[in-house]
């Protein structure tokens, strides 16, 4: 059978290729010049593609050809992605998403800024998945996975994440080749927070780097990084097993040391002097790290979870504080023990 796949961009592209080893793909792009390169030029996001994929801007087509669907769209856009595509979703469909953030239902940024939202007004993309749909059997992707890397054929593995069995499996059969594996795990919740998290602690690696500070305090930044995603995610009900794989501190290494992350890279130009308006105006593709950190900051103060990184980092970039400043306090904090998540 085709596979679905929701979304033209970057990782969209790549799980697309990824699948077209395996079987025929249906991408949904609502860009008529997306569809025209890769329907008849087979090359987008400076890759060549696979003939077996063909993009299609009709949802209603893609639902009733392929049981198997990969949302790939920004945590900002999913839920309303969800509801437009429910209208064609059935108990029997199977999606997996591959989407690296979190949601806020329908409340505003301003009601974020209040801080006075709990953590059962946070949802990962699973629970929007379930809560927009009437599919059951939904799971996650999530690793180390640039997508660069593997568009240009270097072999790679992720996770696949669900209380089924069945997902994993299916999910496996679709993506797995002799360049990319697949893991299966049954920590969804573990998963989806690892893979919102590290983004945040990208950006501030790539501050650092940036900054040319070194290898050592990179590394010490990314394991006390780790860290605080393991006490937000048992904060939040996951396992803390779950981040000490490659969807956790495999997925974090990544995203924290490359130039193909567009998170270490956004630190980088943070770094160099830009303003945050000016990197957004010439990024080409959204920068989930910003958005999961105003979720997640705000989330720590209404709950009071001491999150020091999450804390300045989000200082630095939405209140103004100086980098420099802010980094140098960073490295006088009164640290826990090195390791007590385990």
């Amino acid at each position: 059978m085709k596979v679905g796949v929701i979304g033209s961009g970057s990782f969209g592209i790549t799980i697309s290729t990824l699948i077209a080893s395996n079987s025929d793909v249906l991408i949904y792009s609502r860009n008529p010049k997306t569809r025209a390169a890769i329907n008849d030029d087979h090359f987008h996001k400076n890759t060549k593609l696979s003939k077996r994929i063909v993009a299609v801007d009709d949802m209603a087509l893609i639902c009733d050809e392929c049981q198997l669907i990969f949302p790939v769209v920004p945590s900002s856009a999913f839920r309303s992605m969800m509801r437009d595509l429910s209208k064609y979703l059935t108990p029997s469909h199977i999606l997996i998403h591959a989407t690296k953030g979190l949601d806020y239902g329908d409340k505003t940024i301003e009601d974020l800024e209040k801080a006075s939202f709990l953590r059962s007004d946070i949802h990962t993309m699973s629970q929007v998945m379930k809560q927009e749909s009437s599919v059951v059997r939904v799971g996650c992707l999530s690793g180390p996975n640039l997508a660069r890397e593997i568009l240009d054929g270097k072999p790679a593995a992720t996770v696949i994440s669900s209380e089924f069995d069945e997902v994993i499996n299916k999910g496996k059969k679709a993506l797995a080749s002799n360049r990319f594996f697949v893991f299966g795990s049954h920590d969804i919740t573990g998963a989806e927070l690892a893979g919102a998290f590290k983004n945040i602690i990208a950006i501030a690696s790539g501050i650092l780097g940036g900054l040319d500070m070194g290898i050592n305090l990179q590394s010490l930044l990314i394991t006390r990084g780790l860290r605080e995603m393991i006490q937000f995610g048992i904060t939040m009900g996951a396992n803390a097993n779950s981040f000490l794989g490659s969807a956790g501190i495999g997925d974090l290494i990544a995203t924290a040391t490359s130039t193909n992350s567009r998170n270490y890279t956004f630190g980088t130009r943070l770094a160099g002097g830009e303003t945050l308006e000016e990197i957004l105006e010439t990024s080409d593709e959204i920068i989930e790290g910003l958005r999961t950190l105003m979720i997640i900051h705000h989330l720590a103060t209404s709950e009071k979870i001491k999150l020091p990184i999450t804390e300045t980092l989000y200082q630095a970039i939405y209140e103004g504080r100086d980098i420099k400043e802010a980094i140098a306090w960073l490295m006088s904090y009164p640290t826990a023990p090195d390791v007590d998540f385990i």
